[in-house]
């Protein structure tokens, strides 16, 4: 057993009397060993990776609202000829709608409206909207994906399945995974940082426990970096405050959190500890992180002309390549206002406009600089939208409801396969008909790259060995290069 799991269950009988004082009834003994036992990596459990890895680090962005997959990279020209028709049973099949619809009259079919053009990639060609001309020109580092599917059909529960493996609230998420298998890449950055744009169209809650680290150790947790004022809150001392009277403050602290430690094992208590030491040093790495002003003017003109607004996708695209080559190990994005339930066109052609040119530039610019070979990016959001349309529909204008049951991302970089498509659906873009994928399947295959048997990246609490992929997973090996 691993050394610091035989101190852990270091007993004594003064500690487990003490513990148990605070509990009550029948449960006093279960309920001391829970609180000095209950979370502990497990014995068969081994941080760091597995094998080489091909990737050191992830950029996740997130498109939050569920962007339509049929408006943007899943042709479907066959709908044009099917315009206002409605969607046949045998499509489909009985399946699940969420309120929003399930009292409509009838589902008329609500082809795209957006013109698409074939781009040259590694097989046969991708098909991809006018919407994302710049995207469109990275054809061959793109690894398309059609055919995912989540059981997930409102936002909260997508998003928290996407992140954590689970609709159920109270896991770790993605990024936390990460950052406790692999650890520190810097020392003076978190290992996880979100950062969060606001769109334009309909803007679903974000909820901090999206990038939370569950029952895993606190210093695993998402670090936020606010758009407005200080990129973190009380990075500045108070006035008054020197370096130094910092200093000694946090080891004074320190001090009595280990005599605390030592009384209670309770592992929190490190963590605050490296936290405390964390902020401290994010005091001088912060701002020079948040700091354009070296970067040249090419550099700049690539993300486009929001990459000087602060919280902007472009300027967090910025971010998202200066944490990357700073050894930040998850860098998750999020987009907000994809959720367009009534007036799709207009509103996809915004939230498009926003995110093409930036994250086109961050692929190009982690290629130039030679990271994007050990950097996994990946595009996606919680599900994707109908066929048919919500609300009124005319010949300019249409709403497209949830739809779990198939949707599309993309991947580049890191060890994925180059120019490819994966996964096919049906010719309403409604049901998967080639190579389906579990959103259990896409963190197993990343887990893989980042070098990660995902079996295997475990964590023990209340009595349980948990991990990303929860008892599902495979590893898609088409994706690799």
């Amino acid at each position: 057993m691993d050394p610091r799991e035989l101190y852990h269950l270091n007993l004594t009988r003064r500690r487990f009397l003490s513990a148990g004082a605070r509990t009550a009834g029948a449960a006093l003994g279960v309920a001391a060993l829970s609180k000095i036992l209950g979370a502990a990596p497990s014995t068969g459990a081994k941080r760091g990776p597995h094998f080489a890895p091909k990737a050191r680090r992830v950029i996740y962005l997130h498109m939050e609202g569920a962007p339509s997959h049929i408006d943007l990279g899943d042709y479907k020209p066959g709908l044009r000829q099917r315009y206002d028709q409605d969607l046949p049973d045998s499509i489909r099949q009985g399946q699940r709608l969420t309120g929003m619809t399930s009292g409509q009259s009838r589902f008329p079919i609500a082809p795209s409206l957006f013109r698409f053009s074939r781009y040259k990639n590694n097989q046969d060609g991708a098909w991809i909207s006018e919407l994302m001309p710049y995207t469109a020109g990275l054809a061959h580092e793109l690894c398309f994906v059609h055919s995912l599917h989540t059981e997930a059909i409102n936002h909260e529960p997508g998003i928290t399945f996407f992140q954590t493996g689970t609709q159920q609230p109270g896991r770790p998420s993605f990024g936390s995974w990460v950052s406790y298998g692999l650890g520190s890449g810097n020392a003076n950055l978190p290992d996880f940082v979100v950062l969060i744009t606001q769109g334009t169209g309909n803007m679903q809650a974000l909820s901090a426990r999206f990038w939370g680290s569950g029952f895993l150790p606190s210093e695993h947790q998402g670090c936020k970096l606010r758009s407005g004022g200080d990129p973190v809150l009380y990075l500045r001392d108070p006035a008054g405050v020197t370096r130094d009277d910092r200093r000694a403050m946090l080891d004074t602290v320190a001090e009595l959190n280990e005599v605390e430690f030592a009384r209670t094992l309770d592992p929190e208590i490190r963590s605050r500890v490296e936290q405390s030491e964390m902020a401290y040093r994010m005091q001088m790495s912060v701002p020079e992180l948040t700091d354009f002003s070296g970067e040249d003017a090419a550099t700049l003109e690539l993300y486009g002309p929001d990459v000087q607004k602060p919280g902007s996708f472009a300027a967090n695209c910025l971010l998202a390549r200066r944490l990357a080559e700073r050894g930040v190990r998850f860098i998750q994005l999020y987009m907000r206002g994809w959720d367009a339930h009534n007036n799709l066109p207009e509103e996809i052609r915004a939230q498009s406009k926003a995110v093409d040119q930036p994250q086109a530039a961050l692929l190009k610019d982690l290629r130039q600089r030679g990271l994007l070979d050990d950097t996994l990016v990946l595009w996606s959001g919680e599900f994707g939208r109908t066929c048919y349309s919500q609300g009124t529909l005319s010949p300019t204008n249409y709403g497209r409801d949830h739809h779990p049951r198939c949707f599309s991302n993309w991947m580049a970089g890191g060890g994925i396969q180059p120019g490819i498509s994966y996964g096919k659906t049906d010719d309403y873009a409604y049901n998967i008909v080639e190579n389906p994928v579990e959103v259990h399947d896409l963190h197993a295959t990343m887990l893989h790259l980042l070098g990660f048997e995902h079996e295997k990246l475990i964590y023990r609490s209340q009595g349980r060995d948990f991990r990303l992929t929860d008892v599902s997973g495979k590893v898609i090996r088409e994706w690799l290069a």
